[in-house]
This record gives structure tokens, C-alpha cells and sequence, in this order.
């Protein structure tokens, strides 16, 4: 089983939906953890509203640092993958240990929008881009050599739209 960590500056929006679709829809392959770097604190409810609103489970998360993913004491990771969208100004955090690591950046849907409606159109948009990009990861052969596992991951982080595999 794989172990992942995705990563995010606060770790309340889309970290957190990627945990529980790593977790909810792919469980049998992989053990995943989210973690930011500058934690909020507190996981944003409209993630949780959108993971139960597609049948994943939407309890057991934290908004936390990822200090504890990075201590000589820590399990080794497979990959961490960062999922802020740094094109949009923001810093995506630097993870330091050996694991293979992967930027699959996705706009901030918290607080997005002037209504509840466009913030929540906006997570279900982040949703889709995450499932879409998680779904391809989960498709991929488990014997690709490091190289070629390198090369689909940032296939992958360069794929546009939720079309190409969500559900």
C-alpha cells in the first residue's frame, strides 16, 4: 500500500478532498494523509459537504501540520503531492524528505465566489479536477520504474478539466 501526502498551504479545502478520495475511492491501494504548511486550524465545511455529497466519508480529518509527516520518527511516504494553485500567486509548500513528489495545482475554492452557491460550484470544480487526476494515478501500472512514474505524475498534474476520468 502506497502512502501518500498531499499537501497545502492551509490544509482545510483541497488537500483535505484529495485525503478523502485517495481514501474513500481508492483505500485498497493507498493510505493517504493531508498536512499544510501553515495549517488554518480547522477544516473547511463545504469540503466535507462536497466528499459526503459523492459518497465519501466525510469525518476523521484534520487541518494539521505536516511537522508531523516530517520527524525522524515518521513513516516513510511514498509521494507527497502539492495541490495549491501557485500560478494564482500562491506558494506551494517545499516538503523535505525522499519521497517522489508531484504538483498537481488546483485553484483555492475556499471563499470563492460571492454567494454560497459559486463557492460550492467551485469546490465541486475542484472536486472534479482532483478526482480526475487522482482516478489517473489510480489506473497507472505498479510496476512503472521511478522514471516512468515521474513522467505520469506530472502528465497527470498537467491534466485540464475533470473530463478526463471523474466520476
Amino acid at each position: 500500500m502506497k502512502r501518500i501526502l498531499v499537501l497545502c498551504t492551509g490544509n482545510s479545502a483541497r488537500s483535505v478532498l484529495a485525503e478523502g478520495i485517495l481514501n474513500g475511492a481508492h483505500g485498497d491501494r493507498f493510505k493517504a494523509h493531508s498536512a499544510g504548511s501553515n495549517p488554518t486550524g480547522r477544516v473547511n465545511p463545504m469540503a466535507l459537504e462536497v466528499l459526503a455529497a459523492h459518497g465519501l466519508p466525510a469525518t476523521g480529518y484534520a487541518s494539521q501540520s505536516w511537522d508531523a509527516f516530517a520527524g525522524p520518527d515518521a513513516l516513510p511516504l511514498d509521494l507527497v503531492i502539492t495541490v495549491c494553485d501557485s500560478a494564482a500567486g500562491e506558494t506551494c509548500p517545499f516538503f523535505p524528505g525522499p519521497a517522489m513528489r508531484a504538483h498537481w495545482g488546483i485553484p483555492d475554492p475556499a471563499g470563492a465566489g460571492d454567494t454560497p452557491e459559486e463557492e460550492r460550484a467551485a469546490f465541486e470544480r475542484a472536486y472534479g479536477l482532483l478526482r480526475a487526476r487522482i482516478d489517473a494515478f489510480a489506473a497507472l501500472p505498479d510496476d512503472l520504474d521511478a522514471d516512468a512514474l515521474a513522467a505520469e505524475l506530472r502528465r497527470i498534474g498537467a491534466m485540464n478539466g475533470a473530463s478526463e476520468g471523474a466520476r
